[in-house]
């Protein structure tokens, strides 16, 4: 325990008395002791080869397996994985000893973890291939996901006291995977606390601005809750039932992402807040209870019937139950209200770990069919990279909407789901013959787009088979996956006979093939694939004839195409050549300490020497971004296999770098000169442009300055605020 602060210390034997407390209750003395003595002994052979790396790992295991029990609420199997994975790794355990002494189970997800851990410790999490694989192996094992969930937290959680990098990347990492897995789970808790200290982490002024901002309307805002409420209560007691009722005020994350989507200032927010009932019912009487307190409030209050959310009686994918409806609450204000039970509840904030502990694992077969296509999905080696990520993204974060078979089966589908999904979405078969389908009795095409309540059918014929712009129909992944594999299918059978219809006429024209040409004449007829090639022959679209034609041309010019072919090369390579804004200079390492790299510098953040930055792979090449630019968040969540680590090289820039300055203040007489002679007294400072508009005695405007870092523009800042009558100078995005 030595090379350790006071604070760790008791942090450590706070988590102590914890996890023996947990194993003491479910174990026998003798196993709570053994795993006792293993964590022990890989502990000090570790302390041998670095202390406080030992220490630090061990603390970490420790915070990870306390929120799996406290905040995930899994069972000892889970928990004790967690702690023994360090030894498992280190070998201080063998796989044989674990799973004599814990248990098959146990060594079941050790294994998972060792294979997760392989891609997850190479700081690349969300990189292109390294992704997939990590992906894959979620998908092994439920159980693995929600440990590495767990641990992400902690590393979140702790991460104050790292470097900007390595908040980046756990940011990145954060937002792109394990905010949208969770959220998958049911685990909104955890999803919010990982998107609000991405939030955090990355852009510390948003942050901070509308933490201020809830911290400033909190006395007006309970107050409000409490005038909403008492009557409320008032009522429900008089019913007999048992229910507790409160207040919760939305995430920072969610309040960004409203003010950023819909554009307004933070006081137009009408919905920062929600009141959750939460019921002691009986479970034969929770639906029924639930209903009651809707009654209630909303004999009350007035309801907006469009935004009533019903996952009472169809709970979520992820077994997310509850009743939702938005009221008008005192002072003409929309209040959402969320009516549950204590079972419902546990579950909102456990997810389906918390499932399991009421229906049972064997019953919870929604998880396993999501896991089953998710693996499908990935393994599929004909799918672009893109597109896997495309598929796993939209299968985690869609809303959902529920339909019927004319039997009255239930199916769940992503919203926009169409005739074509639905029926892939039954069998592969159905899919691949679907024609036309019925909805509520109507005739529609395989392109319909569903929506909730729709009763539908399906019309098949023998003759139809999947066509490739059936990808643009479908928007889930298990029927794009399928529809690729039947177009994979059909391609090969295809292309099988058109090289028989190729060779046939070819000898009968006493031709012998030379693959060389062959492929020579492929290219330069543009195909991208030899697939494409022959499939146009299949289909009739490329004449075979023709195509022999050609092939005698190309063969008997054959002095001359080498040279246009050089030509054509020469002009293809130098069109590939990107054209760039700005040359890079050894300024700026992307990436692997890469430098001589030609990239972009965003014009959405204009980011300047000295700023936290990363790289993001654009169509356009590699553009540099601010880590706080207003688009960060929506490409790390959406595209976070492409963002790049980037800093700056050397300490003070040779660049100069053109920032717009914000500056308000009190109209007063030589105001103006003041700001332009401040600026002009900068030493390599240069101002390009002024526009100041005063107004009742008050002025803004923007001033647009050269400078060559963030050192020199803080510095500039202080000073501008420093004239009197200025009240305010930012930097502009």
């Amino acid at each position: 325990m030595q090379d350790i602060s006071l604070i760790e210390r008791e942090d450590f034997l706070q988590h102590y008395r914890k996890l023996y407390t947990f194993f003491r209750e479910v174990w026998s003395m003798d196993k709570t002791s053994r795993l006792k003595e293993i964590l022990y002994r890989s502990f000090v052979k570790s302390q041998g080869e670095d202390g406080s790396v030992a220490m630090y790992d061990l603390l970490s295991q420790m915070r990870t397996a306390v929120i799996i029990i406290d905040e995930i609420g899994l069972k000892q199997s889970t928990v004790s994985a967690v702690l023994l994975f360090h030894p498992f790794l280190k070998k201080h355990i063998s796989p044989s000893e674990t799973e004599l002494y814990f248990g098959a189970d146990v060594e079941a997800i050790l294994r998972g973890l060792k294979k997760v851990n392989q891609f997850s410790d190479k700081k690349s999490a969300v990189e292109s291939e390294n992704y997939i694989k990590l992906l894959l192996s979620f998908a092994e094992d439920i159980r693995v996901v929600f440990i590495m969930i767990a641990r992400q937290l902690q590393l979140m959680r702790f991460a104050k006291i790292a470097d900007s990098q390595e908040k980046l990347d756990l940011s990145v990492e954060s937002i792109y995977l394990y905010a949208p897995l969770a959220h998958r789970l049911g685990l909104y808790s955890i999803k919010s606390e990982l998107e609000d200290l991405s939030l955090k982490y990355t852009d510390r002024e948003t942050y901070d601005y509308i933490a201020q901002k809830l911290n400033e309307t909190k006395r007006s805002r309970d107050k409000y809750i409490k005038e909403f409420i008492q009557p409320v209560k008032d009522r429900l007691d008089k019913t007999g039932l048992k229910y507790d009722i409160k207040g919760r005020t939305k995430s920072i994350h969610s309040i960004n992402n409203k003010l950023k989507k819909q554009r307004i200032e933070f006081e137009s927010i009408y919905d920062l807040f929600a009141i959750r009932v939460i019921l002691d019912s009986p479970p034969e009487q929770e639906k029924a209870q639930c209903w009651q307190v809707y009654s209630v409030i909303t004999d009350m209050y007035q309801p907006n019937p469009k935004r009533l959310k019903d996952w009472l009686s169809i709970p979520k994918s992820n077994g997310y139950e509850s009743l939702h409806i938005t009221v008008m609450g005192p002072d003409s204000r929309w209040v959402e209200v969320q009516i549950r039970t204590r079972r419902m509840d546990d579950i909102a904030e456990r997810g389906l770990a918390a499932h399991w502990k009421y229906k049972g694992v064997k019953e919870e077969s929604t998880l396993d069919n999501w896991l089953s296509t998710l693996r499908e999905s990935l393994g599929d080696n004909e799918t672009n990279l893109s597109q896997k990520l495309t598929d796993f993204k939209l299968d985690l974060y869609d809303k959902e909407i529920f339909v019927f078979t004319p039997k009255g089966d239930l199916f769940k589908l992503p919203m926009g789901a169409t005739i074509l999904d639905f029926a892939f979405a039954i069998h592969t078969n159905l899919g691949a013959s679907c024609m036309s389908g019925r909805v509520n009795g109507k005739n529609v095409p395989i392109k319909h787009v569903l929506k909730s309540g729709d009763q539908v059918e399906i019309n098949t014929s023998t003759h139809q088979s999947p066509k490739q712009d059936w990808l643009n129909i479908v928007v889930t992944s298990k029927a794009r996956t399928k529809i690729r594999q039947l177009l994979k299918e059909e391609a090969v059978k295809q292309v099988d006979i058109a090289k028989e219809t190729l060779s046939r006429r070819m000898k009968n024209r006493k031709i012998e093939v030379d693959e060389a040409h062959l492929m020579q004449l492929i290219k330069k007829l543009r195909y991208k694939t030899v697939t494409d090639f022959y499939v146009d022959i299949a289909t009739g679209k490329t004449d075979v004839n023709w195509v022999i034609d050609r092939y005698l041309e190309s063969e008997s010019k054959e002095a001359e195409t080498k040279d246009t072919h050089t030509v054509v090369s020469a002009g293809l390579f130098t069109l590939k050549q990107p054209l760039q804004e700005l040359k890079s200079t050894d300024e700026l390492i992307i990436d692997r300490n890469l430098t001589g790299v030609d990239y972009k510098l965003a014009k959405c953040c204009n980011p300047i020497f000295g700023d936290d930055i990363f790289g993001f792979v654009s169509s356009q090449g590699i553009k540099i971004h601010r880590v706080c630019c207003p688009n960060a968040h929506d490409l790390f969540s959406r595209f976070g296999y492409r963002v790049l680590k980037a800093r700056w090289s050397g300490t003070t820039g040779s660049s100069s770098y053109t920032i717009v300055l914000r500056i308000i203040g009190n109209d007063q007489i030589n105001i103006v000169a003041n700001l332009m002679s401040i600026i002009s007294k900068e030493e390599g400072v240069q101002m390009r442009s002024i526009s100041i508009d005063s107004n009742d005695g008050l002025f803004q405007g923007n001033i647009t300055v050269m400078l060559a870092n963030t050192s020199m523009l803080e510095q500039l800042i202080k000073k501008l605020k420093a004239v009197k009558g200025v009240k305010s100078v930012t930097r502009l995005n």
